[in-house]
Parts: C-alpha cells; sequence; structure tokens
C-alpha cells in the first residue's frame, strides 16, 4: 500500500498552492534575515567588494525567478514556465561559480565570519553551492516527473537557506559546532513541513522529500568532516596566507 500511495498520480494543480506558498514564505524569510541584518548595521554595503554585491543580486534573482516559477504552475501557464526553466538552469550555474569565488575571495581577503574556521567557509560555500546546483540540475532533468520535480526544486532551495539562518541565530554564543546544527534543524524542520504535506495528500513521504532531507544531512556532514580535514585545512589556510 506504501508504495502504492508513492507512485499515486494527481494531477499538479491539486496542491500546487501549498508549493508556491512554501516558496513565497523561503523569499520572504531570507529577504527578512539579510534585511534586518542590514538594518542592524551587521553589513557594511559601502566596503564589500563587486563581486559580493554582484553575488546578491544573482541571489534576489533567483528568489524572484523560483517563486514566478511556482506562481505559472499555479496558474497553468507551463509553457512559460519551461522556457523560464532554462534562464533558470543558467542563473544557477553562473550563482554556483559566483558563490564559490566569492567563498575564496572572502579567505583570500580575510572577510571571513570569525566565529567559522577558514575550512569550514571554505567548505560551505564550495561544497553547498555545488549541491545545490545539482539539484537544480536534477530537477530539470526529471522536469517530467512533476511530484519530483518540484520536491526536488524545494530541496535545493531548502539547501541555500543557510546563510538566512545564520544571520538570525547567535552564531557567536552558539560557537562553530552548535551553530551548524541549529542551522540543520531549521533546514529539517522545512523538510519536515513538506513530509506533512505529503502524509496528508498520499498517506506517505515522497521518496525527493526523503532525499532533500538526505542531501541537509549529507551537507552538514561533509561539511563538518572537511573543516577538520588535514588537506582540506591546510588549502584553506593557504589561501587565506596568499591574501
Amino acid at each position: 500500500m506504501a508504495t502504492a500511495a508513492i507512485n499515486t498520480v494527481y494531477p499538479y494543480s491539486r496542491d500546487q498552492r501549498f508549493f508556491t506558498r512554501m516558496a513565497i514564505g523561503m523569499a520572504v524569510f531570507v529577504v527578512f534575515a539579510f534585511g534586518q541584518w542590514a538594518l542592524r548595521g551587521m553589513a557594511s554595503p559601502s566596503t564589500a567588494p563587486v563581486w559580493v554585491h554582484l553575488h546578491g543580486v544573482a541571489m534576489l534573482s533567483w528568489l524572484g525567478m523560483f517563486v514566478l516559477q511556482n506562481q505559472l504552475a499555479l496558474t497553468g501557464n507551463i509553457a512559460l514556465h519551461r522556457k523560464l526553466g532554462w534562464v533558470s538552469l543558467a542563473l544557477v550555474l553562473f550563482i554556483a561559480g559566483l558563490g564559490m569565488f566569492t567563498g575564496r575571495m572572502a579567505i583570500e581577503l580575510h572577510r571571513v565570519p570569525p566565529f567559522f574556521s577558514n575550512a569550514y567557509f571554505l567548505a560551505l560555500t564550495h561544497i553547498g553551492t555545488a549541491l545545490f546546483a545539482a539539484m537544480v540540475i536534477a530537477a530539470i532533468a526529471m522536469r517530467r516527473e512533476t511530484q519530483w520535480h518540484r520536491r526536488l526544486m524545494m530541496g535545493a532551495m531548502i539547501l541555500i537557506l543557510e546563510p538566512a539562518i545564520g544571520r538570525l541565530v547567535p552564531a557567536p554564543i552558539l560557537g562553530p559546532v552548535l551553530t551548524p546544527v541549529v542551522e540543520g534543524a531549521f533546514q529539517l524542520f522545512a523538510v519536515g513541513i513538506i513530509a506533512m504535506h505529503d502524509l496528508r495528500e498520499t498517506g506517505t513521504v515522497h521518496p525527493a522529500t526523503r532525499f532533500s532531507a538526505l542531501a541537509v544531512v549529507v551537507l552538514f556532514g561533509v561539511i563538518m568532516g572537511l573543516a577538520v580535514f588535514p588537506p582540506f585545512v591546510s588549502l584553506a589556510e593557504g589561501i587565506a596566507a596568499a591574501g
């Protein structure tokens, strides 16, 4: 019965409103987190390198595209949704490359938050960004499987909630170990909201939702492991020394 429930095919429009609201909610959350950070004087736009501003614009563009794509699915404009999907892919690849560059330059210019080690920040900005891009690519590859497609896209978005969550939790108090644990817990909570929706719709959690939860856990484990892996630590410190 569980297998049958997982494979149940139902019109995507039946519950697309949930995914659209989820997309809007996450976008608002990210904007709020970064907005309050700036209003508290924790950011210095005038001294930030140009690529940091470019990264911010690219991420805002992604948030807008993410919400728009869900809204188009809700209103039934699938033709435009599909066309913009290829634009989204190009944007994601640009974000991935720029995110890695920004992370590396933050280490080289000694702009890493003091409660993170260079190795942790290098892993976070490279592995996290790469996994985000990989999940988006997987979602696009499975675009004909709507239930997989939209859940993988949601999972990709949840993976990059970390910077926003990090601007709301008291990282200096929690420290370098508890901070990522709390951030990961928030991300798993977001996946849990989708899992509860799955249970209401089909009586079981969709495999793509399970995969998203696994991606959060794997990302956390890889980043924490690399942060203390001697060769990776040496690589990060070498980048810092080069600056």
